[in-house]
């Protein structure tokens, strides 16, 4: 067994639902699975003596989940005051314009078909709520949509799905593009260098208490994956499901499906800077 301490980003252990810093609280949706990990983690932030809450995420479309939402801020004396997405994968917004319904909340997002009123969301945003300030930080690459949030307040970063609290994500071709991802990854790197920023708040998994070190190691992943797909091509594995078989044989094959997307976009990759 590897100590928590040594693995990247030092995982926090114990409850995933609950109080992570300052300013924000996870309710953790009931939809476990190989893909969503423990489930999508729905994030309720708000200033400690503010009566109006920021939640990002509603998560999947399950009622009793976004009831619950409401209810744990409602428990703590506040009142949602507005709903953000950090993309449109169904495990994260598929219950969005229901929990709209719910709060009377507008629903900003970067992808219009998303929003609910006339507000979206764009590089350089600051969202200002009942003394909240979150900045608006593009993360484009598991999605051509991905955002993420800054909360300077708390030196944190909400990552949805591009940094998450366990294992590595998909990037998910042909939506999702390796070097817009890595740009990202450099981006959210910026933050913890220049910003301070320590903690991650992952739309799935653990909280993460070394930012830094989530990110070094989302790069350092990215660039063996990428070097053990080229060698696979110069080998002569030239279909992604040919690639897959030879580079993921060690992971379960009931993540084969979301690893091909990722080599789809590591070959477009390979082929775009003319290395195969």
């Amino acid at each position: 067994m590897t100590d928590a301490s040594a693995l990247p980003g030092q995982p926090r252990g114990g409850v995933l639902s609950g109080p992570a810093t300052e300013r924000a609280v996870n309710v953790l949706a009931p939809n476990a699975s190989a893909m969503t990990l423990d489930g999508t983690n729905t994030w309720i932030v708000a200033e400690p003596d503010s009566d109006l809450a920021v939640v990002i995420d509603p998560g999947p479309l399950d009622d009793d989940h976004l009831r619950n939402v409401v209810d744990t801020a409602e428990k703590a004396g506040r009142r949602i005051a507005l709903t953000l997405l950090t993309h449109g994968h169904p495990d994260h917004a598929e219950g969005a314009a229901r929990f709209a319904e719910l709060t009377a909340t507008r629903v900003r997002a970067l992808d219009p078909a998303l929003r609910l009123g006339d507000e979206g969301l764009a590089a350089g945003d600051v969202i200002a709520v009942g003394g909240l300030e979150l900045r608006v930080v593009p993360t484009p690459g598991h999605t051509a949509d991905s955002l993420s949030f800054h909360l300077p307040a708390d030196r944190a970063v909400l990552t949805g799905d591009t940094i998450l609290g366990r294992g590595t994500t998909v990037v998910a071709h042909p939506d999702g593009r390796l070097g817009d991802y890595l740009d990202s990854l450099r981006r959210l790197r910026s933050l913890t260098v220049d910003d301070g920023v320590h903690t991650v708040l992952p739309g799935h998994g653990p909280v993460l208490e070394d930012a830094q070190g989530a990110v070094e190691f989302y790069l350092a992943h990215r660039a063996h994956r990428l070097a053990q797909v080229e060698t696979a091509v110069e080998d002569g594995h030239r279909s992604p499901a040919e690639v897959v078989a030879h580079v993921y044989a060690d992971v379960d094959r009931s993540l084969w499906p979301a690893a091909e997307l990722s080599v789809r976009a590591q070959l477009d990759y390979l082929s775009d800077h003319g290395l195969i």
